[in-house]
């Protein structure tokens, strides 16, 4: 069974609901583009699960009735603003959280631990837990009511929610960009057999790099969104040559990795290429919504070698990249390729870089 989206939407915003403030999960994606459709109910992206709970609870103070959600993995990235805001200044909202199963040997190991520890982990916060009725919407809409005015956060199982899709006015158009794979494929044929380190960020642009560069040395970095930065940061600290593969999206999550890494400047050797899609492409494709910010100029302000110019070709990145020494970084415009497979847990699972 699963609830009829659009209805759930119009009776939430029927009880008062203003806000949905959103770190996106594919569980979820169906109530994502129903609130991006629906003008009753404003769609809030934010750019890591304690932002969306702190923007939450300034939107319940101020009067209105947000909502936020979130998948399990970012119901850690939220326990500091749980526990040092919404539990000592006694400030509810519901937040509805995806459970992200696991099963050996899926690669999404970053969900293995909380397919069975996350009622414990809400518990930890002083909070209770229900699982949300995606059988009957009037139960539903009463266990949100419940979040509401009590610690209680309702879990989200898989296809809870029937399918809808983005109105044409909010579907990106990314025709006239590369293909990310394009230059995945050319960083291929630059760095072949060579000993530099690429990570690639979480969500596809980790499982594009398995299917497009195969000669690279590679990690795979399954979950910890925003955190490639500060990893390829560590690794160069170790005396590597590090490329860092990352997002829009990913950019935003954790920005004091890109202040951090910026001390260090003069001693390593890192480069940070943003592969820019303006979407979510893993959790349904939503637009980020980030078309006001200048990478380029944030990186800059951080102490990092930029190129000033966005990379929109092939040719460009292989001129730009080459012999590059220092810290660096490249915002990419590349558009979207079709699905690729999650590299084997085998490639995934490791504690050592080569």
């Amino acid at each position: 069974m699963a609830l009829d989206t659009k209805l759930f939407i119009d009776k939430l915003a029927k009880e008062g609901y203003s806000h949905l403030c959103v770190v996106p999960c594919s569980f979820a994606q169906y109530v994502i583009n129903e609130a991006i459709n629906n003008p009753n109910i404003e769609y809030l992206p934010c750019s890591s699960e304690a932002i969306a709970c702190s923007i939450a609870a300034g939107l319940k103070m101020a009067g209105k009735k947000p909502i936020v959600i979130i998948q399990s993995s970012g119901v850690t990235n939220m326990g500091s603003c749980i526990t040092s805001l919404l539990k000592p200044y006694g400030v509810t909202f519901p937040i509805l959280s995806s459970w992200r199963t696991y099963k050996f040997p899926d690669s999404e190991i970053q969900h293995e631990h909380l397919a069975t520890e996350l009622p414990q982990l809400i518990e930890s916060y002083g909070y209770e837990n229900v699982i949300l009725d995606n059988e009957n919407i009037d139960n539903a809409i009463e266990q949100i009511e419940l979040c509401d005015t009590t610690f209680t956060i309702a879990v989200i199982k898989k296809d809870s929610f029937t399918k809808v899709q983005l109105d044409e006015k909010h579907k990106l158009d990314l025709s006239n960009y590369t293909p990310r794979s394009e230059f995945l494929i050319a960083l291929n044929n630059l760095f072949k057999n060579n000993d530099t380190l690429f990570i690639g960020t979480t969500g596809n642009t980790a499982r594009e790099m398995y299917s497009f560069m195969k000669d690279t040395n590679n990690f795979y970095m399954a979950g910890n969104m925003g955190g490639a930065l500060s990893l390829g940061l560590g690794a160069s600290k170790a005396g590597k040559k590090v490329i860092v593969c990352g997002g829009d999206a990913e950019f935003v999550m954790h920005m004091g990795g890109l202040v951090t890494a910026g001390r260090y400047k003069d001693i390593i050797d890192l480069t940070y290429i943003l592969f820019d899609n303006e979407s979510n492409k893993s959790t349904g494709g939503q637009n980020t919504y980030q078309s006001h910010i200048d990478y380029i100029a944030i990186a800059k302000a951080c102490g990092f070698n930029v190129s000033e110019n966005i990379v929109y070709n092939i040719e460009e990145l292989e001129q730009k990249i080459k012999n590059t020494k220092g810290l660096n970084f490249m915002h990419v415009k590349c558009g979207i390729d079709d699905e690729t497979p999650r590299p084997p847990i085998e490639v995934v699972k490791v504690s050592k870089f080569k």
